[in-house]
């Protein structure tokens, strides 16, 4: 061996272990013990820049063309990058279940829960987690990974036609469970959304629309649902289709900079909502870090070339791409994605336990509106039971647009739509959850019978033979359409006053998007409100009406007695304008069409706080619930200083177990319209007596005021109570001037 080579390979020898220990060390975004914008900013040094474009704008696969060959058919794809272990974004809307709207995917079914009013109505954030958790784990066995749910848009109108979806009038309330329902999903290591960022309240001209509203009341109401829902980590924030006081909420500064980012400090990234973008250098340097479902837009705004120009003619820099990027891998790492993908193929699914969480929403979330006499529960010993209309034979009803679930048993009932901005992508659809057969197999010794309700006076006749009534009244909403009235429709009113002056023991069932208007209330002796009660809605309502489980869902949106009662009538849109074409997503684009003002003069005061300031009572104030047993406030002991609360003893004096959600609402030293500032759901067994403590959330106590919340000294009103229109027990305490820090 001649020298050189002995050197040679001495120097090898030399070397050899330290080139080893570097193969073996692990890159840093594999770093667990790092942040995930850590390990984001890691990754996006590794990346090329065609791989960063490549994750900043998604397809809308029903529209991509040519279509990737492992693209599923859903709400968006966009493609991974697999030498850095990033996944492929499989997009699934997902409110109310893993959605298949149209049945785009031939045969795929899903669990379907009740509609978001109900969970809200159960006033339980464990509740609103459960049905979070069983969607994102339908979904991840589906293979997608992320999830557009955490809908948290307030209802400032009774006839939006997209309230179903969301958790009702109050921001606390909101705010609490959508944060338990993101949670719940992303415990499954996926992305879940929070959406509509922000002030999406109206279908109708949903696209072109400019809200507008005071700053100070848009951070006490709607903006303070996100805040509070936002502590969960959503992996995505969605914003919405409508200008917000003259920005597009896709290109409102304002909104995704300096509330998003700079006052709550949110680190994920920001998806734009389907045909919502409108421009390339305003939307990404106001905020927005992904076009998604690129084919509805009226152009590829985030297409490669577009950002290519921009950063050639300076107007975007190559330092926001890479904060765009950074914040999309931030969120997948942060929801366990990165590190727990997603499997390659669809895995078993144990329908039959997700649909008892489906019957324990629905059945926690039914409101018992009216009970006279104690009509209810049904007494199993009638010997004839007549159910009328509804379609109560078959399924209940479903609510409409990207949140429609193909529900396991299918589609009994299912109505395509021949216009209106919704036809394109919903129908009205049936569960396949028979309250006929429920109630059947509640009483199998009754003749139980059913008739269409298509004739009032054939209906009225049947009705007379009858030991017992249930009628089941239905309306239908949708995304991208505002219901035309809070009246039922089609005679529906006239049907129930028909039946109820042929038989006093009748029974109506709701099953609506929101509040209706009840004429005939004074005639029918109960009401209960069953909302669109999900794929185990016949087998709830049935346990209710007999009794199996007593009602106990508490209303989170106020009913009027009248549209006149509102802040608006009606949707607010110009005379002789096409509504359909500026609510339609999909119709082109929305900077083309004219625009208008809706103004939210009511501010802060949304819902029941809207009444009170005005003077005036709903039909059903926001909270009221009834139940089949009774229960007494007693000893109740209201203390001051920075976290006031109220300790009370519940006592259930009825002789069936049941659950009541005891409610306090604040009112400050400046007076005004109370606001609720803690709850809590507490099941009794009868003779049973528990003691109850709400603390208020700070922020019923706060203002927002100079850039931030500040909780004003004083005398503060302390309400308890079982609804926002009634107080069982008032305290006065003192609160010391103070704030919210982040």
């Amino acid at each position: 061996m001649n020298a050189a080579r002995a050197l040679a390979l001495l120097l090898l020898a030399g070397t050899a272990p330290a080139a080893s220990y570097a193969q073996s060390a692990p890159p840093a975004w594999q770093d667990r013990t790092l942040t995930p914008e850590a390990r984001a900013a890691a990754l996006v040094r590794a990346m090329t820049h065609a791989e960063k474009l490549q994750l900043i704008h998604g397809l809308f696969p029903p529209r991509a063309q040519p279509a990737p060959a492992d693209m599923i058919p859903s709400a968006g794809y966009v493609p991974g990058i697999p030498r850095l272990g990033i996944p492929t974004l499989r997009e699934s809307d997902a409110s109310l279940g893993v959605a298949n709207q149209v049945e785009q995917r031939k045969g795929d079914v899903a669990t379907a829960l009740p509609s978001g009013l109900a969970t809200a109505a159960t006033f339980d954030a464990e509740m609103a987690r459960a049905g979070g958790a069983m969607i994102g784990a339908e979904a991840r066995a589906k293979t997608f990974n992320v999830l557009l749910a955490g809908g948290v848009n307030l209802t400032r109108d009774a006839w939006n036609g997209r309230n179903f979806e969301y958790l009702g009038e109050d921001p606390i309330l909101a705010g609490t469970l959508a944060g338990a329902a993101i949670d719940g999903v992303q415990s499954n290591h996926i992305v879940s959304t929070i959406k509509h960022f922000i002030l999406n309240a109206q279908e109708t001209g949903r696209t072109v629309l400019n809200a507008r509203i005071d700053d100070a009341a848009l951070r006490e109401s709607d903006l303070l649902a996100f805040e509070i829902a936002i502590a969960a980590k959503p992996g995505s924030v969605m914003c919405a289709y409508n200008r917000i006081e003259g920005d597009y909420a896709c290109e409102s500064a304002r909104m995704l900079t300096d509330v998003l980012r700079r006052d709550w400090g949110y680190t994920g990234w920001v998806m734009s909502d389907w045909g919502a973008v409108h421009s390339t250098v305003k939307a990404a340097m106001s905020g927005l870090d992904q076009e998604s479902g690129q084919e509805l837009d009226h152009d590829i705004y985030f297409a490669p070339e577009k950002i290519e120009a921009a950063i050639e003619a300076g107007q975007i820099t190559e330092a926001r791409i890479d904060q765009m990027v950074t914040r999309i891998l931030t969120g997948v790492i942060a929801s366990g994605l990165y590190d727990h993908p997603t499997p390659a193929t669809a895995q078993p699914i144990d329908y039959a336990a997700h649909a008892e969480v489906a019957q324990r929403v629905a059945e926690a979330g039914m409101v018992l509106l009216r009970n006279q006499g104690d009509l209810l529960p049904l007494a199993k010993s009638a010997k004839k039971i007549l159910l009328i209309g509804g379609h109560a034979d078959v399924g209940v009803l479903s609510g409409g647009g990207s949140s429609q679930v193909r529900s396991v048993g299918g589609a009994p009932v299912e109505i395509p739509l021949t216009s209106g901005a919704a036809a394109s992508f919903a129908r009205i659809t049936w569960h396949a959850s028979s309250p006929l057969q429920a109630i059947r197999a509640k009483a199998p010794q009754a003749q139980v019978t059913y008739v269409d309700g298509s004739n009032p006076a054939a209906a009225a006749a049947a009705a007379r033979a009858a030991d017992m009534v249930v009628l089941f009244a239905t309306q239908w909403a949708t995304e991208a359409q505002d219901v035309d009235s809070l009246a039922l429709p089609d005679n529906q009113d006239a049907l129930i006053a028909a039946v109820a002056k042929a038989n006093p023991k009748a029974v109506v069932v709701l099953e609506t998007g929101g509040p209706v208007l009840m004429p005939w209330l004074e005639q029918v002796p109960a009401v209960l409100q069953a909302w669109y009660p999900g794929q185990r809605g016949g087998e709830a309502i049935a346990s209710i009406l007999f009794g199996d489980v007593n009602p106990s869902g508490r209303l989170p949106i106020s009913f009027p007695r009248s549209a006149d009662q509102l802040p608006r009538p009606r949707p607010v849109v110009p005379a002789g304008l096409n509504a359909n074409a500026a609510s339609d997503a999909g119709a082109g684009d929305g900077s083309a069409l004219p625009s208008w003002d809706v103004t939210y003069s009511e501010g802060a005061n949304v819902g029941y706080r809207w009444y009170a300031a005005k003077g005036t009572q709903p039909l059903f104030p926001f909270g009221y619930g009834l139940s089949y047993t009774r229960f007494g406030f007693r000893d109740a002991r209201f203390t001051g200083g920075a976290a006031p609360s109220v300790t009370v003893t519940v006592r259930n004096d009825g002789t069936r177990a049941g659950a009541v959600v005891p409610q306090l609402y604040v009112t400050g030293p400046e007076g005004g319209a109370p606001r609720l500032a803690a709850w809590k759901r507490q099941a009794l067994k009868p003779g049973e007596a528990g003691q109850v403590t709400l603390t208020a959330d700070r922020h019923a106590l706060a203002r927002w005021k100079d850039g931030r919340w500040l909780v004003p000294a004083g005398k503060y009103r302390l309400a308890l109570g079982q609804n926002a229109a009634s107080a069982t027990m008032v305290g006065e305490v003192e609160v010391p001037a103070g704030a919210i820090r982040k």
